[in-house]
């Protein structure tokens, strides 16, 4: 979803059971999309066995995020498409530590996926983190143990970019726009995603909300 061990995103095998150990899973390769790798698993799996926590979720509406909500919404308003807007937002004022990670998860999650499909694995960091029952920072959710298989489970590392190259710019675009909240995309209870080429024992217990791309998102 790369993304929510979408590229792996899960914490465990039995979400709504006793916690198991899960396999090592191998990072997308670097330069090419994370849904072109099968045996890098891209699949989010529930943790909702994490106490809710009432703790303030992360906000960052920065004076950039006001000023492409601004344009950004007028712009959407009058015909232009999310690639169009994610291509005009991918440069800008470098991103903050939060609004990286979001980017950097975005990048290997889904840069095989459409503007929509990338837009909504953003989404679903953001939903998490306003939920309760995740990390309330986007760097927390995007590093949480076994959520991203793009991230080192043990030290939260996230492999490098290529920051000259057009995925990277999209996906800061599409980064910009979800922070800023121009274009609509999944609602607020969207948490968990998974590959359309696999089949998460967790999967029946959720209900589908949509699939876009090669992406499946559901909610409780």
């Amino acid at each position: 979803m790369g993304a929510l061990f979408l590229t792996l995103v899960g914490g465990s095998t039995e979400a709504f059971g006793q916690q198991t150990t899960i396999a090592q899973v191998t990072p997308a390769v670097l330069g090419t999309p994370a849904i072109a790798a099968p045996q890098s698993l891209s699949v989010v799996i529930p943790n909702i066995l994490q106490p809710a926590v009432q703790t303030q979720a992360v906000t960052a509406v920065t004076s950039v995020a006001k000023d492409v909500a601004k344009e950004g919404t007028w712009l959407y308003s009058h015909g232009w498409n999310l690639a169009a807007l994610a291509d005009r937002y991918g440069a800008g004022q470098p991103l903050d530590e939060e609004a990286n990670c979001m980017a950097v998860a975005v990048y290997h999650e889904a840069r095989g996926e459409s503007a929509e499909g990338q837009l909504a694995v953003a989404r679903v960091i953001m939903n998490r983190a306003m939920s309760g029952k995740y990390p309330t920072t986007w760097c927390g959710v995007v590093k949480q143990p076994w959520q991203f298989s793009f991230v080192n489970p043990r030290t939260g590392a996230m492999p490098s970019v290529d920051q000259t190259s057009a995925c990277w710019r999209k996906a800061q675009g599409i980064t910009r726009l979800a922070m800023a909240n121009v274009v609509p995309s999944l609602p607020n209870d969207v948490l968990w995603y998974h590959a359309n080429y696999v089949a998460p024992s967790w999967g029946h217990r959720l209900t589908k909300v949509s699939q876009i791309g090669a992406h499946i998102f559901y909610r409780a």
